[in-house]
């Protein structure tokens, strides 16, 4: 009997059934904080800079290999990374399987950007991390309803906080340092199946991300943060958008989080560059952002859970944020213009967490069967959303707010006309069916570039 075809992805497993493919279960993340002692910091701190310094001569290696028109890859340089252990004892503080996966993750990188977009990694820049691949090399162990601890290979026992159950079977653990704290992520598999049909399949919505509300659906519904109550974080009406709102407007930062900001900032600027006063106040701010990158993951985690439980199709626009968060400073000798303006308009951009809510509406996406595609984002602020109008006209968007037809006189708030288009033109695309998108590329809750749900099923051989 001949053994069934099994594909799988860091987020999903599936297997061929009857010549058609299934998605049969789901992997998901669990954080959690560690408690670290000194001595097993410094270890941690020392075996991430090994991995570092194996991920940049890797790295070197290839593009010297490349450079001569040769290759090398994951198994060669494994080899040779066990050859030089004998000649760099310090090597070997760092378990095997750390530095193999290290390897296999540039390999991966490689092979999906190419060999000059993979970047270096810094010891400034980077937060230190290290993965641990082998379920039975990290055992955990719950000790209370409080606490658990794990093993981790060459740093022994280190209790963690349970501050949710695990839900199932460890598959591998990350461990990374956020700020002065350090966490350990578990991929587990709890053992629930990608649906391949929504409660509401017939539900279509539109969603707009702007700098004023975080995202707007077609159906009027604007999501922001400060719509968020213990009831939850939408509103049928826009917020408001006075200048003097906007003024008060802080992000993410309460009052007096923003107003000590602004005080470190300040003492920032007269401290000397690498003395320990810098170090402590760089230390102090990154626990103040630390905070808004929590609370800004919350905000777009609640978003997403709302969406694609409501919805079977969500249309988003296809932004492209990093390009367009890029800065307008330009070089020295091609100085750039509107410098200030730009950079405001890249605050706000990643102040609302595009990237974010996208991220977060595809992982949830996966245990509802929702699919994620996304449209062309030009004209859409400019296009009146009426099927029987459609008038392109820059002038019809009369302020940030208001959106008046020139052609029709259709009246409607500016962002919700957006998401009209956006959900207009997806279905001006054509339905989407349940497809096969590629495994390597498209996955749960993703439409492909061929227009399928691509529900991490891969597309059968043609």
């Amino acid at each position: 009997m001949d053994r069934p075809l099994t594909c799988s992805s860091p987020h999903t497993q599936a297997r061929v059934i009857d010549g058609a493919w299934e998605v049969f279960r789901v992997l998901t993340g669990r954080r959690y904080r560690l408690e670290f002692d000194a001595g097993q910091k410094l270890l941690a701190e020392r075996i991430a800079a090994v991995c570092r310094s194996a991920w940049n001569t890797a790295l070197e290696q290839r593009r010297a290999y490349r450079r001569r028109g040769a290759f090398i890859g994951y198994a060669e340089q494994c080899r040779q990374l066990a050859e030089a252990k004998k000649e760099f004892p310090w090597l070997a503080e760092a378990p095997a399987q750390v530095l193999q996966q290290t390897l296999k993750d540039l390999d991966q990188a490689y092979r999906r950007h190419g060999t000059w977009k993979v970047r270096w990694k810094s010891k400034t820049r980077q937060a230190p991390s290290l993965r641990f691949p082998t379920p039975k090399h990290i055992p955990v162990e719950v000790i209370n309803r409080r606490w658990a601890r794990v093993f981790l290979p060459k740093l022994g026992w280190v209790r963690f906080r349970l501050s949710r159950p695990l839900g199932g079977a460890v598959r591998s653990a990350t461990v990374s340092r956020d700020g002065e704290h350090w966490f350990i992520s578990f991929l587990v598999e709890d053992g629930q199946r990608a649906p391949q049909v929504h409660a509401r399949p017939d539900a279509v919505v539109g969603v707009d991300r702007g700098v004023v509300t975080a995202a707007v659906t077609s159906d009027g519904e604007f999501f922001d943060r400060r719509h968020a109550t213990a009831f939850g974080v939408s509103s049928s009406e826009p917020p408001e958008e006075s200048m003097a709102a906007r003024a008060d407007d802080r992000g993410y930062l309460s009052a007096g989080e923003a107003e000590r900001y602004v005080r470190l900032q300040r003492r920032l600027a007269r401290a000397e560059k690498g003395s320990a006063r810098r170090a402590r106040v760089v230390c102090a701010l990154g626990a103040i952002m630390g905070r808004v990158r929590r609370r800004r993951a919350d905000f777009t985690a609640q978003v997403a859970h709302r969406l694609t439980r409501d919805y079977a199709h969500i249309v988003l626009e296809d932004l492209k944020v990093r390009g367009m968060t890029a800065s307008a400073s330009g070089t020295a000798a091609a100085p750039g213009a509107r410098v200030a303006q730009k950079s405001g308009l890249n605050r706000a951009i990643l102040d609302k967490g595009w990237y974010g809510l996208e991220v977060a509406l595809r992982s949830a996406a996966r245990y509802t069967g929702s699919v994620v595609s996304a449209v062309p984002a030009a004209y859409t602020s400019r296009t009146c959303s009426v099927a029987a109008c459609g008038r392109v006209d820059a002038k019809s968007r009369e302020s940030q707010a208001l959106f008046r037809c020139t052609a029709c006189g259709y009246v409607e708030h500016a962002d919700v006309n957006a998401a009209k288009c956006i959900k207009a033109r997806e279905q001006a695309a054509g339905p989407v069916v349940s497809g096969r998108g590629d495994f390597g590329g498209a996955r749960v809750g993703e439409a492909s570039s061929a227009r399928s749900t691509a529900r991490g099923a891969p597309r059968a051989a043609a």
